[in-house]
């Protein structure tokens, strides 16, 4: 009978060699010395070899190959091969798709927007596959999904950590609806376990327009830059639907800028009527930009890459702490703030919400949506009109 210390002294021969154990279990030891608990048995006829697991710090110890043994030989007592079983396993185990192999699935599977679809791959790539690329799915848990969130959001990335919640958790959903049996182990996961967010319902007053661009002025920054959230504010876009904007779909002639449904958040075309003041603007843009084909291109060796996301946000807090330094009274802005800052003001000088909503390519749902399919184009063009020339009057009062 073996004990753990026979098998510590057991030393490899120029051939496998075994030592009996007892009730059938034996050691092979090979000709490198690994040491491999092993069973042989009968079923229907044949003579079959079940190899329980190697011995050592790496792999079982004696006790667990005996009641391995023992669980073995109850399922012959059933007629049931269990190395057929082990081999199946090992094969199924070959077969299965890595957690990236099933997040390369997914993201080709998504229809969104051409920029929703940007981000959710540069987190992807950024923040996911590093760490779970090569993990089957099964390998992944609760705790790891957990602890590697925290790790991004402690060091000050709350939204990112949500991403890569989000994505992981679309990713397990996708197998699962793709015939894969597995619990979902970032459901458990509660966002606010993560980070919380209070809503922003932050908008400028008009004196806040006025101090933001009379410090704007005073960044060290390129002017189109500058001029990019001076657009924002007049044309009620979102900010990646001008760093992604094309010349193409700019129309002079008609003072229309046509954004097409692949970049739309509602994935339908959303037209912006073009004041005299965004005209201007875009005749700069058109001037600096070069042969680039964005209004926007980056401002390193490539012109046919976008501004970065990050570039506005950028000016606009410098501009705030110059304003604060200088005794100013206004509080953070982002970019978003200038969209939520049109809707507000227009609406307080009793232009139509469904004008204002339009302008800003909001989804209506219910009943009214149902009928109301009117585009408002000559309202819109002369709201967003009046609208520019209310924005350059608190510019130069600020001044």
């Amino acid at each position: 009978m073996l004990t753990d210390t026979k098998l510590k002294n057991l030393k490899p021969k120029e051939k496998l060699y075994k030592v009996v154990d007892r009730d059938g279990l034996y050691v092979a030891v090979s000709p490198k010395g690994t040491i491999s608990f092993r069973y042989d048995y009968r079923i229907n006829g044949r003579r079959e070899t079940l190899t329980i697991g190697k011995y050592g710090a790496d792999g079982i110890s004696l006790a667990v190959a005996r009641e391995e043994l023992v669980e073995a030989k109850k399922l012959v007592s059933q007629g049931i091969s269990v190395s057929s079983i082990k081999r199946d396993g090992k094969n199924k185990l070959r077969n299965e798709l890595t957690f990236g192999e099933y997040t390369d699935k997914w993201l080709a599977s998504l229809k969104v927007a051409d920029s929703t679809f940007d981000l959710k791959r540069s987190v992807v790539i950024r923040e996911i596959l590093p760490t779970f690329q090569n993990k089957l799915l099964k390998e992944i848990s609760t705790e790891s999904v957990l602890a590697h969130c925290e790790k991004i959001r402690d060091r000050g990335a709350p939204s990112t950590a949500l991403q890569v919640r989000e994505i992981m958790s679309s990713v397990f959903r996708y197998a699962n609806g793709n015939g894969v049996s597995i619990d979902n182990p970032v459901e458990l996961i509660r966002a606010s376990n993560i980070a919380t967010f209070k809503a922003r319902e932050r908008s400028l007053s008009p004196d806040e327009i006025g101090i933001l661009f009379k410090y704007l002025e005073k960044v060290g920054s390129i002017p189109t830059i500058k001029l990019a959230v001076k657009f924002i504010l007049l044309t009620m876009v979102r900010k990646s639907e001008l760093l992604h904007a094309t010349w193409e779909e700019v129309c002079f002639e008609n003072a229309t800028w046509t954004i097409p449904a692949s970049r739309m958040k509602a994935k339908r075309p959303h037209v912006i009527y073009l004041s005299r003041q965004a005209l201007d603007i875009l005749i700069t843009f058109n001037m600096c930009a070069g042969y680039s084909d964005y209004l926007l291109p980056s401002n390193n060796q490539s012109s046919q890459k976008t501004m970065s996301q990050a570039t506005l946000n950028r000016v606009i807090d410098a501009a705030v702490k110059l304003a604060q330094e200088a005794g100013e009274k206004i509080e953070k802005v982002s970019v978003h703030d200038l969209r939520r800052t049109a809707s507000t003001l227009l609406h307080e000088t009793g232009f139509n919400s469904d004008w204002i909503e339009k302008c800003l390519a909001h989804e209506q749902k219910g009943v009214r949506a149902v009928y109301n399919k009117a585009e408002y184009a000559e309202q819109r063009r002369g709201m967003l009109q009046e609208w520019a020339d209310m924005v350059e009057v608190w510019i130069n009062v600020g001044r």
